[in-house]
């Protein structure tokens, strides 16, 4: 996924409100929209360098928004999630995710489930069972390398458990596609120690007939693409 315009950049000063970021540019300040509903343990630390994008939609209150960092310990990091989807997609035309080659028709935002969900991607082909594919971004590094997911207590992720496991169940293909937006992390595990819940409902998924992949993406201000595929652990 290349960026449609160039981005520029500053350093942070802080995150707050969820959504907001104050941010140092030259000798002004500015606040920007943070596109990233979770916890961003590690991810928005003071002095690290940001980079933005600029909408020209005239009717936004903030129209700098917060794409990714260079944080002060040396790694990239993707922060806007709503890109995730886009990253993937065009991961799996390029070839660049074999799991999820070969298949002719892909659509996006599908509903399905029993708890009113809509699926990330799904891949369709003729010859092949409906491959559902939802799609979480990771960003919390732990110790040595290790990443987590999710950084919070995550009921919406708890239902995407749920659902995927219904469908595996029920005879069609269910992927659950962890993509690594922190080039410090190699490795990646449920975070049982943040949401218990979430791992139990994961270890169940999996008996049922989930699979997980995790692919790390390769991070810069001109573009992320999928770089590698790195390996998961249920504990």
């Amino acid at each position: 996924m290349k960026f449609s315009s160039r981005l520029e950049s500053g350093q942070l000063i802080r995150r707050y409100k969820r959504f907001l970021a104050d941010v140092t540019v030259g000798d002004q300040q500015i606040t920007i929209h943070c596109p990233n509903t979770g916890a961003m343990t590690g991810c928005a630390t003071e002095n690290d360098q940001v980079w933005f994008s600029t909408s020209d939609n005239k009717k936004r209150k903030y129209p700098n928004t917060w794409e990714i960092s260079h944080t002060t310990a040396g790694h990239w990091i993707g922060i806007n999630t709503t890109k995730a989807n886009h990253i993937v997609l065009d991961g799996i035309e390029q070839q660049l995710i074999p799991p999820l080659s070969g298949y002719q028709k892909i659509r996006s935002e599908v509903k399905y489930g029993d708890e009113n969900s809509r699926i990330d991607l799904l891949l369709q082909d003729d010859d092949k069972v409906d491959c559902y594919v939802e799609i979480k971004s990771v960003t919390l590094l732990g110790e040595n390398g290790q990443g987590y997911f999710p950084d919070a207590v995550s009921t919406r992720g708890q239902k995407h458990l749920r659902e995927l496991a219904a469908m595996a169940q029920s005879g069609h293909r269910a992927v659950l596609l962890f993509l690594v937006q922190h080039s410090g992390i190699e490795k990646v595990s449920p975070a049982h120690h943040i949401d218990s819940k979430y791992g139990q409902l994961m270890k169940q998924a999996i008996e049922m007939g989930l699979e997980v992949i995790c692919y790390r993406a390769k991070i810069s201000p001109q573009q992320i693409v999928i770089e590698k595929a790195l390996p998961f652990s249920e504990q």
